[in-house]
């Protein structure tokens, strides 16, 4: 919950002196060849006015290196700065060529740009703390690197704190000269815009923007010019409580190329959305297109199909971070939570969700674990979707994995055991959302018990059931003998992995239940949490492409 007492002095005045504004770091104001303000220009650049490339604004500095000699490549000016204050300098800098790299310095040289991600912008950044009131030197530095042929251009624009009018919530991602592929991040504040900060990675975790100091009840708009890759969004709420719903009514949303890729408000302290460019909907969302181009992640799938396909996957997802089989509470009290249906914060557990109503009873994070239980409602566990007795037991790490493990009603889960999913034809048992226990329905394939889940979450959990026979390939012809409803699902085979009568419904579940922004979203938090990703909730084609329509 939010701090009940705001002091009213919230909003003050600063003095230029106390802000350390960087004069002219938009680079919109030039006398001739030299931008106002910055009086350092060194023998070995030379610095030229850009209106085709722009991070932010109509124009920035071209600086053209054209000597090896670092000692006399640096860009800078003198900024005041009060003893004790806290100031986060940043630049964003647009590499054409990749052979020369850009260094910042705030009062002495502090981390580099990375040279290798070229025609697009990235950020650096240096926060700084005072020592004595007075003036210190800012700017950048230029080195050249492994491939340098004596002359290359580095496009520099908003060098903030600047005093040119900067909006102060990150900027965007370039007006013009985006040869690549346009992303627009849209971000509301709500009534507490200071707690929230974010950022964007590339997959080698090279930050291409940023966003804090936000004004509360605000909305920014970032626009950004993404090379083909792998990216993530992390946004971060100090207080841990997210921006939306209790106190104002925050939200973000990521579009690329005009479609919409990922979207929220309402998490904890932190939450983490990846997604592809020029893959597909990658990490963000619900595949489509084939497999010609599936970004940094799945490259090694392209062009593949089958079977080959499938080891594939089970290369790029095995080896994964096992956390232990305690990690899965602090993964669901981060992660487990209802943003989707009441949006209330509560425990989405798959056994008493209702999707259209309202829910029956409603689990507290961490104060509802179980425990013991005698009924439903009294705390909710672990649902192993994929029975532990299946694969023998307590064995890690399948016994910890994520992609499998959901959160759950500890009654209902009692109730489902270890019998195998399917539709049931005559109940003996209806939880309160709906999903039943009873004898199998005649058509199914598979005369028995089964445990029938609501239609809302047949997808999630075929889904998971595909990851299963992916990720544990290589293991899991030797699982079919382990239980008597393990024998009923599997065949022993590592290629097909399921019965026939398993497969089609599964295949059925996933066709009628498509990803979802709650699959998504799990997805993502899983990657974080172990390493590795269901690659059937990132490109849905994939259970087609290896098992058939």
């Amino acid at each position: 919950m939010k701090k009940a007492l705001v002091t009213l002095t919230t909003v003050a005045l600063f003095s230029p002196l106390a802000l350390a504004q960087v004069e002219n770091g938009e680079f919109e104001s030039w006398t001739g060849n030299t931008p106002d303000g910055w009086t350092t220009i060194d023998s070995g650049i030379s610095v030229s006015q850009s209106t085709s490339i722009s991070y932010n604004g109509t124009s920035s500095a071209a600086v053209n290196v054209t000597t090896g000699s670092q000692s006399s490549t640096d860009f800078r000016q003198t900024v005041s700065v009060t003893s004790g204050q806290t100031y986060d300098f940043s630049a964003r800098i647009y590499h054409t060529e990749g052979n020369v790299r850009a260094r910042l310095y705030v009062n002495g040289y502090q981390g580099y740009s990375n040279e290798n991600l070229t025609n697009q912008w990235q950020q650096i950044s240096q926060s700084y703390t005072a020592s004595s009131t007075g003036t210190i030197e800012v700017g950048l530095r230029f080195y050249d690197v492994s491939g340098f042929d004596g002359a290359e251009i580095v496009y520099v624009d908003s060098f903030e704190p600047t005093d040119s009018g900067s909006s102060g919530g990150g900027s965007g991602g370039g007006s013009g000269g985006c040869s690549d592929t346009s992303a627009e991040l849209s971000l509301s504040t709500d009534n507490y815009g200071s707690e929230t900060s974010w950022q964007l990675t590339d997959a080698s975790s090279n930050q291409i923007a940023s966003g804090s100091n936000l004004s509360s009840n605000t909305t920014y708009t970032e626009t950004f010019c993404l090379a083909d890759g792998d990216y993530t969004f992390q946004i971060n709420d100090s207080y841990g409580d997210g921006i939306c719903c209790g106190y104002g009514n925050g939200a973000y949303n990521m579009t690329v190329d005009g479609t919409q890729v990922f979207s929220g408000g309402q998490f904890n302290s932190v939450a983490t959305h990846s997604f592809t460019v020029g893959g597909g909907s990658g990490g963000g969302g619900s595949g489509g297109g084939g497999n010609s181009d599936l970004g940094a992640y799945y490259q090694s799938a392209e062009g593949l199909s089958g079977y080959t396909l499938k080891t594939a996957l089970h290369d790029i997802i095995k080896g994964h971070s096992n956390q232990g089989y305690g990690a899965l509470w602090t993964f669901y009290e981060q992660n487990e939570l209802d943003s989707y249906y009441e949006n209330d914060g509560t425990i989405l557990d798959i056994y008493s969700e209702a999707p259209n109503g309202s829910d029956p009873f409603n689990f507290t994070k961490v104060t509802d674990q179980c425990g013991t239980y005698s009924g439903e409602a009294d705390c909710y566990n672990r649902e192993h979707s994929f029975p532990k007795s299946w694969f023998g037991g307590t064995v890690e790490p399948m016994n910890s994995d994520v992609h499998h493990i959901f959160a759950s009603d500890g009654y209902v889960n009692s109730k489902r055991s270890s019998y195998p999913y399917g539709e049931v034809g005559s109940a003996s048992y209806t939880s309160s959302n709906g999903s039943k226990l009873g004898s199998s329905a005649s058509g199914l394939g598979y005369s028995g018990t089964v445990f029938e889940p609501i239609d809302e979450f047949k997808g999630d959990l075929a889904r998971a059931y595909f990851y299963m026979a992916t990720r544990y390939e290589d293991v899991i012809a030797n699982w079919e003998n382990n239980s008597s409803y393990g024998n009923a699902v599997l065949n022993g085979s590592a290629n097909q992995v399921f019965e026939a009568w398993f497969l089609a419904m599964l295949k059925q579940w996933h066709n009628q239940d498509p990803v979802s922004q709650k699959e998504i979203d799990r997805n993502n938090a899983a990657e974080l949490h172990q390493a590795n990703r269901n690659p059937f909730v990132d490109h849905p084609q994939f259970v087609a492409d290896i098992w058939g329509n």
